[in-house]
C-alpha cells in the first residue's frame, strides 16, 4: 500500500528525511556560523564590517533570487543533482573566503554560498520531503526536518569558534569546507516517487502555480510580512556576534548565543507545527512575528550581559525557523506539493530581499555611527509591522486552489 494510502513512514521517505535532515542541518549550521568570522578578519585587515556585512547581504540576495529556479527544477526533475552540486558550490564559496581580499570574500561568501543555499535549504528539502510523505503525516515530516535541520547550528557554532580560537580563521573556513563536502553523498540517497503512483504529486507547472498563488491574498500577505523575517534574522545572525564584542564580551559568548539559537530552535519548530493544526496558519504566524519583535526589544533597551544575550538567544532560537511549519502549510494547504519547491521560492524571494537589507544596513549603520542602534530599531519596526499585516490581513484560511 503507498504512503499516500495509509500514511505509512516508507523506507524512502525515512531515509529522505535523514539525508534532508542533515544537509539542512550543515547548510543552516554552517551558513548561521559565518557571523562569527566578522570580528578576526575585521581585526587582521581582510575585509572591513561594512564590506562583510555586504557579502552576506549578496549572499542572502543570491539565495532569494536563485531558490524559485532551485524549486522549479527539483519539482521537475528531482533533487539529487541539484543539491549535490549546491555541496560542491558551498564549499569553493568558503574556500574563497579563506583566500582573503574583498572580490574573493563577494564571490565566494556572496555569490557562491548564496546559490548553494538555494538548493540545500527549506525550499528545495521540504518539497523533496513533502511529495514522499502522504498528507496525513506530512505536517509531522515537514516539522521533525525543520526542528532537525536547527540543530547545526547547536553543533556548527561552537566548532567554527573553537577552530578560529585554535588555528586561525582561513584555517576554520578551510574546515567548514570539509563539512560542506559531508552534503554531497547526503543527496545521493534522494530517490523520486514513481511517476503515476498513488502517492505521487501531480506534474508540475510553474507558470501557473505561480500565476495562482499571485491572486491568492493568504499567500499574498505572507510573502509581504516574510520580508520582516529576513530582515530580523540576517541582522541578528551577521551582526549578533559583533555587536556583543561592542559591549564588552568575549567573543566566545557569540557563539554559545548562535549554539543555543540552533538548541532552541528544534524545539520551536515542533511547537510551531502542533499550534497550526490547532489555531491555524495565519494565526501562528502573526505570533511568532510579534513574540521575536518584542524579544528584540526587550534586548534593546536592556543592559547587555551574559545572561542577557543568552536569554535573548534561546528565546529568538525558540522562533527562529518556527515559521517553516506555517508556511509551508499554507503553501501546502492552497496549492498541493506539486509546485512546492517554485512558490516557495517565490515567498522566500521576499524573506531574502529583507534579509539583503538587515544585513547590508547593519554594516552600514555601524560603519557610519559606530553603533547599531539604528540596526535594532529598523528590526523593531519592521518586526511590528508585519505581525499587524499578518493578523489583520491574512483573514480567514482559504479554501485550496485547484491544482492546475
Amino acid at each position: 500500500m503507498s504512503t499516500s494510502a495509509t500514511g505509512r513512514w516508507t523506507p524512502a521517505l525515512l531515509t529522505a528525511l535523514i539525508a534532508a535532515g542533515t544537509i539542512l542541518s550543515l547548510s543552516m549550521g554552517l551558513r548561521q556560523s559565518l557571523g562569527l568570522f566578522m570580528e578576526p578578519m575585521a581585526r587582521a585587515g581582510a575585509v572591513s564590517v561594512a564590506t562583510f556585512g555586504f557579502a552576506m547581504a549578496l549572499q542572502n540576495l543570491a539565495w532569494g533570487i536563485g531558490q524559485p529556479f532551485m524549486g522549479a527544477i527539483c519539482d521537475r526533475f528531482g533533487g539529487r543533482l541539484v543539491v549535490a552540486g549546491a555541496a560542491v558550490l558551498y564549499g569553493a564559496g568558503l574556500a574563497l573566503m579563506a583566500s582573503g581580499g574583498t572580490p574573493g570574500f563577494y564571490l565566494g561568501g556572496g555569490l557562491l554560498i548564496g546559490l548553494a543555499v538555494a538548493a540545500t535549504s527549506h525550499g528545495v528539502l521540504v518539497g523533496i520531503v513533502s511529495r514522499l510523505a502522504s498528507p496525513a503525516i506530512r505536517a509531522t515530516a515537514v516539522s521533525i526536518l525543520a526542528a532537525a535541520g536547527s540543530l547545526g547550528t547547536f553543533a556548527v557554532a561552537p566548532a567554527t569558534q573553537f577552530m578560529i580560537d585554535r588555528w586561525n580563521w582561513q584555517g576554520a573556513l578551510a574546515g567548514l569546507a570539509l563539512l560542506a563536502a559531508l552534503m554531497t553523498g547526503m543527496a545521493l540517497l534522494f530517490r523520486r516517487p514513481p511517476a503515476g503512483a498513488p502517492g505521487a504529486a501531480p506534474r508540475p507547472d510553474a507558470r501557473r502555480a505561480i500565476m495562482a498563488a499571485l491572486t491568492s491574498r493568504p499567500f499574498v500577505i505572507a510573502t509581504l510580512a516574510f520580508f520582516a523575517c529576513g530582515f530580523q534574522l540576517i541582522f541578528i545572525a551577521t551582526h549578533l556576534p559583533n555587536f556583543i564584542v561592542l559591549c564588552g564580551l568575549p567573543p566566545s559568548v557569540g557563539a554559545t548565543a548562535l549554539a543555543l539559537i540552533g538548541l532552541c530552535n528544534a524545539l520551536g519548530t515542533l511547537v510551531a507545527g502542533y499550534l497550526c493544526q490547532r489555531w491555524g496558519n495565519e494565526a501562528v504566524l502573526a505570533l511568532i512575528y510579534l513574540l521575536r519583535t518584542l524579544a528584540i526589544a526587550a534586548f534593546f533597551t536592556l543592559p547587555v550581559s551574559v545572561e542577557s544575550t543568552l536569554i535573548f538567544a534561546a528565546a529568538m532560537g525558540f522562533l527562529w525557523l518556527s515559521v517553516v511549519p506555517p508556511v509551508s502549510g499554507m503553501i501546502d494547504g492552497l496549492f498541493g506539493p506539486a509546485n512546492f519547491g517554485t512558490l516557495f521560492g517565490v515567498m522566500f524571494l521576499s524573506h531574502q530581499i529583507g534579509a539583503f537589507l538587515g544585513a547590508w544596513l547593519g554594516g552600514l549603520s555601524y560603519q557610519m555611527s559606530g553603533s547599531y542602534t539604528t540596526g535594532w530599531l529598523a528590526l523593531i519596526a519592521v518586526g511590528m509591522a508585519a505581525a499587524v499585516l499578518q493578523f489583520w490581513g491574512g483573514g480567514p484560511r482559504a479554501e485550496r486552489v485547484p491544482p492546475p
